[in-house]
């Protein structure tokens, strides 16, 4: 008897289990509409950093509450107080059994470091990898290397960051930063939008830095959870020991700067600590997506040490760049092979972002492994639609005769005409070469929209581009520089 209602217990939990899965399949479908109508709503930039972290909780089925939840206090309490009342009537909308929605901090999210000052001189223990404020000191080092238990991820280092001309200024500046010799400017101020690569450097400098100065300190931290752990500081009556353990450091890495934009104690806190690090020539380093000059509501002296040592800029990643890190990335799938067409593709679509681009490559082979397909163009346009709408700018010919006439300074009436001039021949067929490479037009189409002209002028007129951008360096410079413009 026991040994039926043992193999019945066994088919009820597995029953329950079954129906669990499929409730939390269903919730996360329901959400990645909702998420996406807000990105819409909202825009790329305040989704991306607010609505995008949300991880979909649990449903009680009794009260219809649905938990979603937020990696720190800080954000759930921001979400809550701004987007509440919408996130609450859209899952509504949704999803019939939701009633009321709750935000919170994730139940299973390891608490930040312990920014306790401790006289022996030695940090707390912090083992929390995914802890957005961390403190590192030479007793985390062991004889293997980094780790993420000290807050840098162990894959984020010069050796894995990819250089082209938008980042190589920002790269080297990070290199002389964590370099043994002291560097000639402090702070380093890395500017570039989101996904290009600033969180990339910031990890870079801080194990460059530990390898170079094994017996150093080191704060990493977002200026969130830097305003975070500071009111926390002042509710709790412990300014003193906050600052002098913010001022203990050698080397203070500061990510997302921008969100201190407002918060008129923490920016003199910040200011203060600025100050006392550069007297003792410790080193700073602060990244963001603007320039100092454009942080609104940031007061005049805090702007003016942000941006008295160096102002780094990381522009997007041109095509090349993108093939670049898209090759990088390959030999961590290797063997697996993914056909030069379809990396070109995703450099030439995927524009916005490093993330999204890389994001992008692992989706795709990810699925392709999982169900045993091979990576194809295809695969690539029916697995990678969300993405590449996304960053999909239609660029039209028009747009690239006028830049292209605007480069090579002629008249936009050459594009059409017969004339068979070298100055105006050359510019025409860059023009069609690039038609071809940013537009999905056939090649009558571009002859069309050239005077006319047949199909084969213009493959003639790509594959000679083409040639030339192998053999010429002032070619290659030309269709670099156009290209950036028309995917800017």
């Amino acid at each position: 008897m026991s040994k039926f209602g043992s193999a019945s217990g066994t088919q009820k939990k597995a029953g329950e289990d079954t129906m669990e899965d499929l409730e939390a399949v269903n919730l996360a479908a329901d959400w990645a509409d909702i998420s996406q109508g807000l990105r819409k709503d909202l825009g790329h930039q305040l989704h991306s950093q607010w609505i995008k972290p949300i991880q979909v909780g649990g449903l009680d089925k009794e009260t219809g509450t649905l938990a979603l939840y937020l990696p720190t206090q800080f954000s759930a309490d921001w979400v809550k107080d701004r987007f509440s009342d919408r996130l609450g009537l859209a899952w509504k909308i949704a999803c019939s059994d939701v009633r009321r929605v709750e935000i919170e901090v994730h139940p299973g999210r390891r608490q930040v470091a312990d920014l306790r000052f401790h006289t022996d001189g030695r940090r707390p223990a912090n083992d929390g990898a995914d802890s957005s404020m961390m403190t590192i000191a030479a007793d985390t080092i062991g004889d293997a290397g980094f780790t993420s238990s000290v807050g840098l991820d162990p894959t984020l280092t010069f050796g894995a960051f990819v250089t082209g001309e938008a980042n190589v200024l920002a790269c080297n500046a990070a290199q002389r930063m964590a370099a043994p010799d002291k560097p000639q400017f402090s702070p380093l101020y890395l500017k570039g939008a989101t996904g290009q690569g600033k969180t990339h450097l910031l990890h870079a400098i801080g194990h460059n830095f530990l390898t170079a100065h094994p017996r150093s300190r080191i704060f990493y931290c977002s200026a969130e959870r830097f305003m975070v752990e500071f009111v926390q500081a002042l509710k709790s009556n412990q300014m003193l020991e906050f600052k002098a353990r913010l001022r203990s450091f050698d080397l203070l890495l500061v990510d997302d700067i921008q969100f201190i934009i407002g918060k008129a104690s923490a920016q003199e806190e910040l200011l203060y600590t600025i100050d006392a690090l550069l007297a003792e020539g410790k080193r700073l380093v602060f990244a963001a997506d603007r320039a100092p000059q454009a942080l609104d509501g940031v007061e005049p002296r805090l702007l003016s040490r942000l941006s008295m040592g160096l102002v780094a800029d990381i522009q997007g990643a041109d095509i090349e760049l993108r093939n670049k890190i898209l090759h990088s990335k390959l030999t961590k799938f290797a063997p697996l092979e993914v056909p030069e067409d379809v990396l070109d593709f995703l450099a030439r679509t995927i524009t916005r972002n490093i993330r999204e681009l890389v994001g992008g490559l692992n989706k795709l082979i990810a699925y392709a492994q999982l169900t045993g397909q091979e990576v194809s163009l295809q695969l690539a346009e029916e697995q990678l639609t969300d993405i590449l709408s996304a960053n999909r700018r239609r660029i039209t010919i028009d747009e690239i005769q006028r830049t292209v006439c605007q480069f090579y300074r002629i008249d936009r009436s050459e594009m059409s005409s017969k004339r068979r001039a070298r100055a105006v021949v050359r510019p025409r067929q860059v023009a069609m070469y690039l038609s071809k490479v940013l537009t999905p037009r056939s090649y009558p189409e571009i002859g069309r929209k050239f005077g006319g002209r047949d199909h084969s002028t213009v493959i003639h007129a790509v594959r000679l581009i083409e040639d030339l951008r192998q053999r010429d360096a002032d070619m290659d410079g030309d269709v670099r520089s156009l290209l950036r413009q028309l995917e800017s």
